[in-house]
């Protein structure tokens, strides 16, 4: 076994066993709230928010070969505050953890490669910088430097050394970045969005090292309450458009089957921002996937309406599901689709579709 993945083995063992250790202890402190009317402020909140309990920088993107081969990439790192023993001065004490999610989508393998990594901050090899995006565990780092996100990874089977240029301003999420989550206004995030990131770099599949341009999505999302107790999951939708629009629409669903909250956000390719009330905002299932694997039905191919625009989601393929127990305990469906318009493709994204193995605890 390389001496890498027994690292984070070891990483992995030392976080649960603090964890354990400190399941015991009464919380010392608590979580800030999200509260709207509060005005992000950059650089700043590029990076992270330690007191709040969860955030993630969420990049996924399509990209292609120079031999014209479409390839879907996906670079996640998570946050979490566990609220455990933060009084004590232990370097091992659980104050922050960290996890990140790696996948690349290749319709020729026909199955999602993908890792991951688990640990928590200190010790010079996992941190979440505070003053700009900049968050690594071991030797997978995501940074941001001017207009550019630098992203590195490396595993067994693929590595990334990826560029994600900015060429449009910043897109937040509801008003004022402050974007609901539930029927309670402390259900709620604050989130923004850098769409039509232009992507440039390596990706190394096996023994072959491509050369690769594409077109990405940038989320970075920060709360302390995003889920109402009767939440299983969400469907969540990026589309990068081929006008230079760009279109963000979820739903949360509850346990039973039906629908907690909607929302959404187009910008047109004028540079005009419209933010959808949950009435004008719904999800259609079109077809679904059953994986061989976990025996989770997905629905993979969907139609999204927000206001009057609606789009089909086609996926790139099939079996993107990704399972993440090593580090967020869950497994999903996080996949690269075609944008279509009256049948015809406007652009492409990503559909992320959680709680349909189990429902997802954050």
């Amino acid at each position: 076994m390389p001496r890498t993945a027994i690292g984070q083995i070891l990483l992995l063992v030392l976080a649960c066993g603090a964890l354990a250790l400190a399941s015991a202890a009464e919380p010392t402190a608590e979580y800030p709230v999200v509260r709207p009317g509060v005005t992000l402020s950059f650089p700043r909140d590029h990076g992270a928010h330690p007191a709040y309990r969860t955030e993630w920088w969420y990049i996924t993107g399509w990209v292609r070969d120079k031999q014209g081969n479409d390839l879907g990439v996906q670079v996640t790192f998570f946050r979490n505050r566990p609220l455990l023993q933060e009084d004590n001065p232990s370097a091992f004490a659980p104050r922050q953890l960290l996890f990140a999610h790696a996948a690349l989508a290749d319709p020729r393998r026909g199955r999602l490669l993908h890792d991951q990594r688990a640990a928590r901050e200190g010790f010079g090899l996992a941190y979440a910088g505070e003053a700009n995006t900049d968050v690594r565990i071991d030797g997978w780092s995501l940074r941001l430097e001017g207009s550019r996100y630098l992203a590195r990874i490396g595993s067994r089977e693929f590595d990334f050394e990826l560029a994600f240029d900015a060429r449009q301003p910043l897109l937040l999420q509801g008003p004022g970045g402050f974007s609901r989550k539930g029927p309670r206004p402390s259900q709620a995030s604050y989130y923004y969005s850098r769409p039509q990131l232009a992507v440039s770099g390596t990706i190394r599949a096996g023994s072959d090292a491509l050369p690769i341009t594409g077109t990405a999505w940038l989320d970075h999302e920060w709360s302390s309450e995003i889920m109402a107790e009767e939440t299983a999951g969400w469907d969540w939708i990026g589309a990068n458009l081929d006008d230079g629009s760009a279109l963000m629409a979820f739903r949360m669903r509850d346990k039973r089957g039906g629908v907690l909250w909607v929302a959404g956000t187009l910008r047109d390719a004028n540079g005009r921002v419209r933010t959808f009330a949950p009435a004008e905002v719904s999800f259609t299932p079109l077809r679904r996937w059953r994986s061989p694997r976990t025996a989770a039905e997905y629905p993979v191919a969907m139609r999204v309406r927000a206001g009057n625009f609606e789009l089909e989601l086609e996926p790139l393929m099939d079996d993107q599901e990704l399972d993440s127990r090593a580090s967020t305990g869950t497994i999903y469906w996080e996949g690269a689709v075609r944008v279509l318009r009256d049948g015809q493709r406007v652009g492409r994204g990503y559909l992320e579709l959680t709680g349909y193995w189990n429902p997802v605890r954050l």
